[in-house]
């Protein structure tokens, strides 16, 4: 499965438990201790709204703050949605995978940016799923996938203070929370 289909699917599971999020929801907290529901959603619509700016080989001193504070307004949902499509455009247009993205950290290919996006979404979509009460079970092609694209890189992820200490699970753990574990989630 190539890196836009893999984005496409994970932010199509993030985004049905957007639409699930209930009126009463937004303030619930989530495993990511420092964000509520409600700055989980505005955290992925902020990186949503990055998407074409990055693919454009924008750098980040030109984008600035645009995505900065809360993207969500008045209706969350709608803004979700808004940013989807807008990075949706731009990820799967011919020519994004070869694209140079200016990443904070460095110029990296439209494929490892496009694969991180899919990352974040499958992973914080777990986080969502826990805020809202909903199912945390993960797309089980994609849990796999997404566990071995960042084994070799999460101590460098760790260093940069994106994930906490991986949680010590037995070896006979099943991949999903093997996956939550070396992102320094609880999987129980």
């Amino acid at each position: 499965m190539n890196p836009v289909d893999l984005y496409l699917r994970s932010a199509s599971i993030f985004g049905a438990y957007v639409e699930e999020i209930g009126d009463d929801q937004w303030h619930n907290p989530t495993p990511c201790t420092e964000w509520d529901v409600r700055a989980l959603v505005n955290h992925l619509v902020s990186e949503n709204r990055w998407a074409p700016a990055m693919l454009a080989s924008k750098t980040i001193a030109e984008v600035g703050d645009a995505f900065d504070g809360d993207l969500l307004g008045e209706d969350p949902k709608a803004a979700w949605r808004a940013a989807l499509d807008e990075a949706r455009d731009a990820i799967t247009v011919s020519g994004s995978l070869e694209a140079t993205v200016h990443a904070s950290f460095g110029d990296i290919t439209g494929e490892a940016y496009i694969t991180q996006l899919f990352q974040d979404h499958l992973i914080h979509a777990w986080d969502l799923a826990k805020g809202i009460g909903a199912d945390t079970t993960m797309d089980a092609e994609l849990a796999p996938i997404a566990f071995e694209q960042m084994k070799p890189m999460i101590a460098a992820l760790k260093a940069s203070g994106v994930f906490g200490d991986p949680v010590e699970l037995p070896d006979d753990a099943a991949v999903q929370a093997r996956l939550l574990a070396l992102t320094g989630r609880d999987p129980s």
